[in-house]
């Protein structure tokens, strides 16, 4: 337990750059602070802080020792939860980060709630990047490759996107039979909001992308506009469902909108999943998986 606090103390510093806050904090002076970090560098044998009169920095093993020691603590809080939540059933507050897709968690995500009325939701919609740990989420869905060793990961479902307009718009403007005659098209395209870039549609040649009409990181923006005759969209299937069905939209170029993306739920890997994220993870998974959402547009 001493180690314990000494690394809680650590961690502690290194946050708020100096052991004067942290001592206020605590309710410990300076000086004691700066003992108990001396005494943990002199048993690891080495320097986790550069000091000056003005200036604390950490060193680079204080800076990997840090990250191991937010983990560690971590831990702690996580078994601790384990155990208060044991015997009372699934409680507390989860912060989840969602994508900015429409229609396809909202279901989930209420059932969800109907039936673990204990548990608190924090949902923050982004496409952005985030960093589960430092920005304090529980638990993120996202697409794509998993990059980070120190998440753990789980499939939720399957999803085509499709390039969709409606029958006002192909009676006005043709329906395109190629690549070549998306040239012709009013573009209704999406912009990613980390990097910037546009997304590119799935065409047999780069050289025939269409110029965009118009450009938002919206995807209900884009089901409005194509449902009112702008332009065509490449969009999520599950996100033009109902439109399909009603014949409000109408797939285009089907052969080269094969390809298939999935979903994840991420977390940080940890040996004690509290309660409540095992059976959100659990519900999730239920809900969603083996979908695969446009397998018949």
């Amino acid at each position: 337990m001493d180690s314990l606090s000494g690394i809680a103390m650590f961690v502690q510093v290194a946050d708020s750059g100096s052991f004067s806050a942290t001592g206020r904090l605590l309710g410990l002076s300076s000086s004691a602070v700066g003992k108990s970090v001396a005494r943990m560098e002199a048993r690891l044998g080495a320097r986790l802080f550069q000091r000056s009169t003005r200036h604390l920095a950490l060193t680079d093993e204080g800076e990997k020792f840090l990250l191991r020691c937010k983990r560690i603590l971590a831990e702690v809080a996580a078994a601790e939860r384990e155990l208060s939540e044991s015997s009372s059933g699934p409680s507390g507050r989860l912060r989840i980060s969602l994508p900015r897709y429409s229609g396809l968690f909202e279901p989930a995500i209420g059932a969800f709630m109907q039936a673990y009325r204990a548990i608190e939701l924090d949902l923050d919609f982004s496409d952005a990047m985030v960093n589960l740990v430092n920005d304090g989420y529980d638990v993120a869905v996202r697409t794509g490759e998993l990059d980070d060793s120190g998440l753990t990961r789980r499939k939720l479902c399957t999803f085509r996107r499709l390039l969709v307009a409606s029958p006002a718009y192909l009676a006005r403007h043709g329906r395109p039979l190629d690549g070549a005659e998306m040239l012709l098209h009013r573009r209704l395209d999406y912009r990613f909001p980390a990097t910037g870039r546009l997304e590119q549609w799935p065409l047999p040649d780069e050289a025939t992308q269409p110029a965009p009409g118009m450009v938002c990181n919206s995807v209900e923006m884009r089901v409005f506009l194509a449902v009112q005759g702008r332009g065509i969209a490449y969009l999520p299937a599950f996100a033009v469902q109902r439109e399909l069905a009603a014949g409000q939209l109408v797939s285009l170029l089907d052969e080269h909108t094969q390809a298939r993306t999935a979903f994840w739920l991420l977390w940080p890997a940890s040996r004690h999943l509290p309660p409540r994220l095992r059976v959100l993870i659990d519900f999730l998974v239920e809900q969603l998986q083996d979908q695969a959402f446009g397998a018949q547009p």
